[in-house]
């Protein structure tokens, strides 16, 4: 189904989306603290010193990446399949299933931190739902039509298509019938004329 591709769309997305804003500001900083670190270390040339200075950068971008991307590319999964599964289940798009998703999504990230984490992440959660699927609705409606519309109309042509087959398998059988008919009923007449 589409919303299954629209979800691992969106997980791959975050994921990217993450390891960049965990990755970036890591391998600055990483790099950064090589250069100061390492003024007293003796390299062959300045090739040698900044391929150095790239490799520690890039160790940090890999490590403090991989960190955010999962957690951000869980975080959106989750959001994204509690929303859209609400949106099935209700057989509307609303606010209010962002938000619960987002609420969910957001007690679910903070449980670990016990009752004041979990109230905490499903106040966030809510916070953080609201606007995304306000942006959301927005990018629907200005794209034309929304993805229930779409659904339903899709439906709709599917259930025109299989009538149509099926009114056209029906007029073949009637037509077969005519034959059969026909054909059982020529040898009879035939015989009743020479008698």
């Amino acid at each position: 189904p589409e919303e299954t591709v629209n979800i691992v769309k969106s997980a791959f997305t975050g994921g990217v989306v993450g390891w960049v804003y965990g990755g970036l500001p890591a391998f600055y900083h990483a790099r950064k603290a090589f250069i100061e670190g390492s003024h007293g270390e003796l390299f062959q040339n300045r090739a040698d010193a900044v391929q150095s200075a790239h490799r520690a950068g890039l160790r940090s971008f890999i490590r403090y990446g991989w960190r955010w991307s999962w957690r951000v590319a869980a975080f959106v999964t989750i959001f994204n399949t509690v929303s859209t599964g609400l949106t099935v289940y209700r057989n509307k798009t609303t606010i209010s299933n962002f938000a619960s998703a987002g609420a969910f999504t957001g007690a679910l990230f903070r449980m670990h931190l016990g009752l004041q984490g979990l109230a905490g992440g499903f106040v966030f959660g809510t916070a953080f739902g609201i606007p995304a699927g306000g942006l959301l609705m927005i990018m629907q409606k200005l794209a034309g039509e929304t993805l229930q519309e779409k659904r339903n109309r899709e439906r709709g042509e599917l259930y025109e298509q299989k009538l149509a087959e099926w009114q056209s398998r029906l007029s073949v059988t009637e037509v077969l019938g005519q034959t059969e008919s026909n054909a059982q009923g020529g040898p009879e007449t035939e015989t009743a004329r020479e008698s």
